[in-house]
């Protein structure tokens, strides 16, 4: 009798591929120190990153008595944004969409010249993962050694260096979630309120929630993140072109591999001597000799360990290094275009118009934000009930008129009514006075807040059918401004 899979074609599985793990177990990487011009460079990054990081929150701006000092603040209790000069309201979140667009578009605009040069030295997975290693290496050594120690069985040392280690890594998680929440708190309160035994339960938790992450992202899963939770390198391939700058091992010069033997190779073979340090020095543990791969974060530590070996070996350095597909493929002879020219990797059509869109994009931004007005005007009609007929017969529509004032002193705004004339305004906070809507009246309007107004207007009877289109306008008594104008509707009976 025949089995059904052979019935149908299909060649059976052994036992051994029927029990095959759908994913493979986890290979811890040991990344090795190493010097060099490409691991100084990401050290001077780093301490750059982690400075702006962790002092921004203590830079400090004067906006007068009553309004926070800190410079950069998301004061999310009185839905504000401050940044140095600029104030945001919820409003204006507007601008807060437009700087995200604007930051996608400088990493597309980055990684269409350098590759995943933002992951390599700017990434926060990057920046504290680095932190990490350096506080695991100080306490447990390097690469050899640790591989070492993590097989031995353990000891009252073993337990004492593991045990101090991750108690660094919870400090350094908890200046990282405590630094994450001074931008949406003020730092110096926040301090207080934590040395005080007072936080607020929602300080609390945040930092706890961010300590946590730091911990785990970058205490235990590193290169996890990169290659697996990350979905930048998954689309990063439209990005790039045969010109973009990126990390790369020259096949032309390194192949075939050889064994070397007494500061010789043993036979005729290319430079590299397949000795693997840039795989030992590699954060996510790749083979930079395969070609570019998901998990390489265009870091370039394998530049500066080959080129170590290549200084011993006496051999050209730069075996592997930041270079392009073309030049690759040039195997590294100037590449020209069709005219005969020297062929540019930073021009050419892909990164001209990422920068063309970053330019014009930040130049539309800041000519919105510097011609912005300091004040806005909002009016919502009635809608139930739409009108109302007096017993002189004339018509009444209510309104809520609201005015924001944006700066840091009281301001008097005048208000009027224009597109029906003979309509009469009164406004309900002002002991019912009646007026003459085009000439309007004055309304206060404390600082930094929004005036909420009641407002009616009257118009005969027999003047409206409908919806008749009126606007309303608001102009500040000070100067300086143009009017703000609102349309809206004053309804009456139909036909």
């Amino acid at each position: 009798m025949h089995s059904a899979a052979a019935n149908s074609g299909v060649p059976a599985q052994s036992p051994a591929e029927a029990l095959t793990p759908l994913y493979a177990d986890r290979v811890r990487v040991y990344p090795r120190a190493v010097r060099g011009p490409v691991r100084r460079a990401k050290w001077m990054i780093l301490t750059l990153c982690l400075a702006v990081y962790y002092l921004a929150p203590w830079l400090r701006w004067d906006r007068g008595p009553g309004e926070p000092h800190q410079a950069l603040l998301l004061d999310m209790a009185n839905r504000r944004g401050y940044f140095f000069a600029v104030e945001i309201w919820p409003q204006e979140v507007y601008y807060l969409a437009g700087l995200m667009i604007l930051a996608a578009i400088a990493l597309f605009f980055v990684t269409s010249l350098f590759g995943r040069l933002w992951c390599g030295y700017a990434c926060p997975q990057t920046v504290w993962t680095d932190l990490f290693l350096w506080a695991e290496r100080l306490l447990e050594g390097d690469r050899a050694v640790r591989m070492q120690r993590d097989r031995s069985a353990w000891t009252l040392g073993k337990l004492a260096r593991k045990v101090t280690k991750h108690a660094i890594w919870l400090v350094i998680a908890a200046l990282t979630g405590g630094a994450w929440v001074m931008y949406f708190y003020d730092a110096p309160t926040l301090v207080y309120d934590l040395i005080t035994l007072n936080p607020t339960p929602g300080a609390l938790f945040f930092i706890g929630l961010f300590t946590a992450t730091t911990y785990l992202l970058a205490g235990w899963a590193r290169e996890q993140v990169c290659t697996y939770m990350c979905p930048w390198p998954r689309f990063q391939s439209a990005m790039v072109d045969r010109n973009t700058l990126t990390v790369m091992y020259r096949e032309w010069r390194g192949e075939p591999r050889g064994k070397i033997g007494k500061g010789k190779l043993l036979e005729p073979r290319g430079d590299c001597i397949d000795c693997r340090s840039c795989v030992a020095v590699c954060p996510t543990g790749i083979d930079i000799r395969d070609g570019l791969q998901l998990p390489c974060i265009g870091c370039g530590l394998c530049i500066d360990a080959c080129n170590q070996v290549m200084h011993r070996i006496g051999r050209p350095t730069d075996l592997i290094a930041f270079t392009s597909q073309a030049m690759r493929e040039s195997k590294g002879t100037t590449v020209r275009d069709f005219t005969g020219a020297v062929r540019t990797a930073l021009l050419r059509p892909r990164t001209i118009v990422y920068s063309a869109i970053l330019l014009l994009g930040a130049v539309g931004m800041l000519w919105t934000l510097l011609s912005r007005s300091t004040y806005d005007l909002t009016v919502l009609a009635d809608r139930a009930p739409l009108f109302v007929r007096l017993s002189d017969g004339s018509l009444r529509n209510a309104y809520t008129v609201k005015i924001l004032n944006k700066s840091a002193h009281e301001r008097d705004f005048a208000l009027s009514v224009t597109g029906m004339p003979g309509t009469t305004m009164t406004i309900v906070e002002q002991e019912g006075r009646s007026v003459d809507a085009r000439d309007g009246v004055t309304l206060p309007v404390k600082p930094d807040s929004v005036g909420t107004f009641r407002m009616l207007l009257h118009a005969p009877g027999g003047a409206v059918r409908g919806g008749v289109p009126l606007e309303v306008v608001a102009h500040p008594l000070d100067g300086g401004e143009r009017a703000v104008t609102h349309a809206t509707e004053f309804h009456g009976p139909a036909g």
